[in-house]
């Protein structure tokens, strides 16, 4: 499968930066990418179905991935909301949803953009915020039908411990559906593309995220296959997020390798990479035409995500 993680997928060295400008409303990040074709923004207005009028149990979902390092300026929740409705708006029956990364690499550190439940206590290899930078994302997403995975990036942090920490902050949210892991990233330092995960850490981890809400699901992300649990499927959703394709039909051709490799278990699919902006900035609606590609061939795809590093590009007029 292709993929260039170090030039989209890494967070920067200039991420140290962040803690200085905590005082900002929003987070700023230093990979912003703004790709020619642009997209009609959704209304702003909020829409009036309640949350529960889109079920969590909805067969797709359609969306933004979003990381503080992904997009600059960080956009205001507004933006957020209307931008992944437009998305979901692609596709029939499909519920607006986001890849939310609470925590993410530093060195052999997770970093959590929240503050630490208990200050006497130590949580090995994770690091902190001062304040919650998202609660207010997932206030707004509560009450306007936006669904949630919050994903981490785990670092050599003890994965349990992640799953604790961010669902004791956030799984009061009824947007939240469940958390992720960007494999790409779990003990990267000593395992080259990240170490893959057995059977028994998935199966231990959605126990754990079980433990929380009954309902609740877990995401392993990665663009290789044998990065990921063997047989292991219960609970589990696995998202590619392979990129640097020639064309769109080498990218759906790698994607269905990919949904045949985990059939039956649902999976889903990061697109809009720079890296393939070269064939998809060609298309009429990029974000809609590839994710109907995939659909048409994949029928165990569950969840579409265009990625923040050109989100700006496409949804400008809900631009902050």
């Amino acid at each position: 499968m292709s993929h260039c993680p170090s030039s989209t997928e890494t967070p920067p060295s200039s991420l140290k930066l962040l803690a200085a400008l905590a005082l900002l409303s929003s987070l700023v990040s230093c990979n912003a990418l703004t790709p020619s074709a642009t997209l009609p923004a959704s209304p702003t207005t909020e829409p009036s179905p309640s949350p529960a009028s889109t079920p969590p149990t909805a067969r797709l979902h359609a969306g933004l991935r979003a990381s503080s390092y992904g997009i600059s300026p960080f956009p205001k929740p507004e933006w957020w909301r209307n931008s992944t409705q437009s998305m979901a708006s692609r596709f029939d029956g499909a519920a607006p949803a986001v890849v939310w990364i609470v925590g993410t690499i530093k060195d052999r550190y997770c970093w959590l953009k929240f503050p630490s439940p208990a200050s006497d206590e130590k949580y090995p290899k994770v690091l902190f915020s001062y304040q919650d930078y998202y609660g207010p994302y997932l206030d707004l997403f509560d009450r306007t039908g936006v669904k949630v995975w919050l994903q981490v990036e785990p670092g050599d942090a003890d994965v349990a411990t992640l799953i604790d920490l961010v669902l004791k902050q956030y799984a009061s949210h009824p947007s939240v559906v469940g958390f992720g892991i960007d494999v790409e990233w779990y003990r990267r330092r000593d395992n080259k593309e990240g170490k893959a995960v057995t059977d028994e850490e998935a199966r231990a981890w959605v126990e754990r995220i079980r433990s929380y809400n009954p309902t609740y699901r877990l995401f392993l992300k990665h663009w290789l296959t044998e990065k990921l649990p063997p047989t292991y499927r219960d609970g589990v959703m696995f998202l590619s997020d392979s990129q640097g394709f020639a064309s769109l039909d080498e990218m759906v051709r790698d994607f269905v390798e990919w949904g045949q490799a985990f059939a039956p278990a649902p999976v889903g699919f990061q697109y809009g990479y720079l890296a393939d902006q070269a064939w998809w900035k060609t298309l009429p609606d990029p974000p809609g035409d590839i994710g109907r590609a995939l659909l048409d061939r994949i029928p165990n795809a569950t969840e579409l995500y265009w990625v923040d590093f050109t989100a700006l590009g496409l949804w400008p007029d809900s631009a902050p």
